[in-house]
């Protein structure tokens, strides 16, 4: 599985061919380089060009062997975006790594070859600059300074599996990034919003440390925790990140990718850090997620489980202290009308205590309890699930269908909409 390195020919490709060459040796496997030329040009120039062309790929070839590389090349004709990405699939590459627009490209590469790169491959693109840090880390002269951009998504999912291929190189320093909006947080989290755009509340912030913490734990080394920056947002997101990674002096920026088009572009992180970053950046798109064998299995560690206090409820709670393992946390929520006082509230709350399993507590599970008012009730449990960052959510279905369903809606059905988590549904055994 090589590396894929696309060259112009310019002093800045070259400097990407150093790369590339690099990382290729480093993890031991082959390098392709590669050059595109237009198929209006091919056509126009004919055997000349072709010939010119393939002599300045196989002097770079040569130069780029003697940096231990183990390279090979050719010319491939067509759109470059597109001839690249047909070339790395087929070839089943690891990564394709290009140099970056340069400064008087113009609106600093929008629309040019590097960002229809970014939305075309399905492997990590690595848009190398100032690779002097990267020839520092190579030689073992020290660690490889990276930021990662840390959110809940698949694509940050791929790229925290590609810096943990890339520690395999060799020593890094890693911080993560976090750029969030308030206002849309605190909403996710069922919080008090803050006053201002530019506010975080305490319990907004520790919520959202937390919630980093764990998004980068498989990350950490030695039991030492990652780094995470917060940094609350106005605007594009790509901006504080960038800023954020310039401030730490990170030689690599990590970011993962939806690949958003046409409109969707104006707010893809991925895109904006491409053209904006001072420093190597690397779009990693959710296809490059570890898949199949190779696949790290999910822990539970924390459990949602919500009770109306029906049969079937209770068998749920029971169900979910099950899914729970030693040490780990089970909440019991119980959502209640809008209009119930306080002395209701403690009254349902000591009912939920007296529902929770003695097998559970027994057996080294943390229970917590929580009993809330709200009138939309999925919207109340999904909020919870967010907030206390629940592995899994387990819940009673009625398994009503047809009319029934139409008329009384359904609560476990609106909480799998509204909610991207886990969740499963006890149902009463089939008489």
């Amino acid at each position: 599985m090589p590396v894929v390195c696309a060259t112009n020919f310019s002093d800045a490709a070259r400097r990407a061919c150093d790369a590339a060459a690099l990382l290729a040796r480093k993890a031991g496997v082959p390098l392709w380089l590669v050059h595109v030329l237009p198929q209006d040009s091919a056509r126009a120039f004919g055997k000349p060009l072709m010939e010119a062309a393939e002599a300045a790929l196989a002097d770079e070839a040569k130069r780029m062997q003697k940096l231990g590389a183990q390279v090979q090349h050719t010319v491939l004709t067509g759109e470059p975006a597109a001839a690249v990405q047909e070339f790395a699939k087929k070839q089943g590459a690891t990564m394709v790594v290009t140099a970056a627009p340069s400064q008087e490209t113009p609106f600093l590469g929008l629309g040019g070859t590097v960002d229809r790169l970014a939305q075309t491959v399905e492997v990590p693109l690595v848009v190398a600059r100032n690779v002097e840090s990267l020839e520092a880390w190579g030689r073992g002269e020290r660690p490889l300074k990276v930021m990662l951009g840390v959110d809940r998504s698949l694509p940050f999912s791929a790229a925290r599996d590609w810096v943990k291929g890339l520690r395999k190189l060799g020593p890094i320093e890693l911080v993560g990034g976090r750029v969030f909006w308030a206002q849309e947080e605190a909403v996710r989290l069922g919080l008090e919003s803050p006053l201002g755009f530019a506010d975080v509340t305490p319990a907004l912030r520790q919520a959202l440390e937390k919630e980093a913490a764990v998004l980068v734990e498989p990350l950490s080394e030695g039991g030492k925790p990652v780094r995470v920056r917060l940094e609350v947002g106005l605007g594009r997101i790509a901006d504080h990140l960038v800023a954020l990674a310039a401030e730490e002096g990170v030689d690599v920026l990590v970011v993962g990718s939806h690949h958003r088009r046409a409109l969707g572009k104006l707010w893809s992180v991925s895109q904006h850090a491409l053209r904006l970053a001072k420093m190597t950046v690397v779009c990693v798109p959710s296809r490059a997620a570890v898949q199949g064998a190779d696949v790290e299995l999910p822990q539970v560690r924390t459990v949602l489980v919500t009770t109306d206090f029906s049969e079937l409820g209770d068998r749920a709670i029971a169900q979910a202290c099950a899914l729970a393992p030693q040490g780990g946390t089970v909440h019991l929520l119980h959502v209640a009308p809008p209009q119930t006082g306080p002395e209701q509230l403690s009254a349902l709350r000591k009912q939920l205590e007296e529902r929770v399993p003695r097998a559970a507590v027994q057996g080294g599970r943390k229970v917590e309890l929580e009993v809330t008012a709200g009138s939309d009730v999925a919207g109340v449990i999904a909020q919870a699930a967010e907030r206390h960052g629940a592995d899994l959510i387990c819940m009673a279905t009625h398994g009503r269908t047809g009319m029934m369903r139409a008329v009384m809606g359904s609560v476990a059905q609106a909480v799998m909409t509204r909610c991207d988590r886990p969740v499963v549904l006890v149902r009463n055994p089939a008489s």
